[in-house]
């Protein structure tokens, strides 16, 4: 039994199963309904929401942690994910960056969620965005990059440098390719795509045209 009869408090067990549900983008309501269904459990509003909030302060000082000074890669990039506001679930582009440390061991150093849903006038990725969350990296340690990897959206490379002057600002291979393949026939893109990889993962500049040779003069 998860909740003896007039117990006073949640079981530990239950508090982790309601966190998981909760950030697994459940509402409370929801929660409670399932608990019910599935688990003959009946918990209060403020039950589940005591629970909830329980992660919220451990959520900030993540957000807030600081940062080691030097990374020599910084992946950014922006997807769409779904967020419940307002008790409405809207998609909206969270801002991610994935630090690789001189070890060579990845970190997410920040989310950040824009407040614009994507079906709104002004929705997608912002270069400006983007610089505010440079500045949050900056604020919390970060001092040099040696490579950032975008996607190459319009001012993402100036909003990097106002931050981090000396970076050098490197398109995504993965974005390259993709971008390559828009006039390619879909029933030859894979082939194609594994050409482009050969072409843009090369170890030398030499190699690199090489391979772009060989693929000019495939048939």
């Amino acid at each position: 039994m998860l909740v003896p009869k007039r117990a006073g408090r949640v079981s530990g067990g239950l508090d982790d199963m309601v966190i998981s549900l909760y950030a697994h983008g459940m509402s409370v309501r929801d929660i409670q309904h399932h608990l019910l269904q599935i688990y003959d459990t009946q918990l209060s509003h403020e039950q589940v929401s005591r629970i909830t909030d329980q992660v919220l302060e451990e959520v900030k000082a993540w957000q807030s942690r600081p940062l080691e000074a030097r990374y020599p890669v910084v992946f950014l990039d922006a997807i769409a994910v779904k967020v419940r506001d307002n008790h409405t679930v809207q998609a909206k582009p969270a801002y991610v960056a994935i630090g690789v440390d001189t070890d060579g061991d990845k970190h997410v150093l920040g989310i950040w969620l824009a407040k614009i849903p994507l079906d709104a006038a002004t929705a997608g990725e912002s270069a400006r965005f983007w610089g505010a969350a440079m500045t949050d990296l900056r604020n919390r340690g970060v001092r040099d990059i040696l490579i950032a990897c975008t996607d190459g959206l319009p001012g993402f490379e100036d909003a990097i440098h106002a931050a981090f002057p000396h970076t050098t600002v490197q398109r995504c291979v993965v974005h390259l390719v993709r971008n390559a393949l828009r006039p390619v026939a879909r029933r030859d893109r894979t082939e194609v795509a594994a050409e482009l990889r050969k072409i843009h993962t090369a170890p030398t500049i030499e190699a690199a045209f090489d391979a772009l040779a060989d693929f000019t003069a495939s048939p």
